[in-house]
């Protein structure tokens, strides 16, 4: 008898699927202590320089002006 393992849920799948189980408006809320926890373990795990990049990377894409598809 094997046990078939199956791959576990990708981050998006993860955020995805939180999202859907909150109403609307506690959405942005959900999502805002979410980078906030991620880049607390990013910092325990890789460093602040590794968490501070990806914090920058994150507020230049949120700000940058869309383009064009």
């Amino acid at each position: 008898m094997s046990a078939e393992i199956s791959a576990p849920p990708s981050a998006a799948e993860v955020v995805a699927e939180a999202l859907r189980l909150r109403a609307p408006a506690g959405r942005g809320l959900f999502l805002r202590q979410l980078m906030a926890h991620a880049l607390a373990g990013l910092t325990l795990m890789e460093g602040a320089d590794a968490a501070s990049e990806a914090a920058y990377r994150l507020a230049d894409a949120a700000a940058s002006p869309r383009r064009p598809a």
